[in-house]
């Protein structure tokens, strides 16, 4: 996810209240990009023998993103950055 947003994945970070509404902005759009391909994300998760890594059960972009999301949300309302490993 940090990826999405532009952020390496460091054990300190920081995203701030003018990111935000940026970052949110590239984890949607990268949601709509996951569902608008999924025959092709499956493709590139199969294994030599033809098996997909992601089956019924597999947890999908969106679900890992929302929330996420839904933090930066409550972060930008409250004028706050967000900030881990500190």
């Amino acid at each position: 996810m940090l990826k999405i947003i532009g952020k390496e994945a460091l054990p300190q970070g920081i995203v701030t209240v003018a990111q935000i509404p940026a970052a949110i902005a590239a984890l949607e759009a990268a949601v709509r990009h996951d569902e608008e391909q999924p025959h092709q994300l499956a493709d590139e998760n199969a294994d030599g023998a033809g098996h997909h890594a992601h089956g019924e059960n597999s947890v999908t972009l969106r679900q890992r993103v929302a929330p996420f999301i839904d933090m930066l949300r409550r972060s930008a309302a409250e004028k706050k950055d967000v900030v881990w490993g500190v």
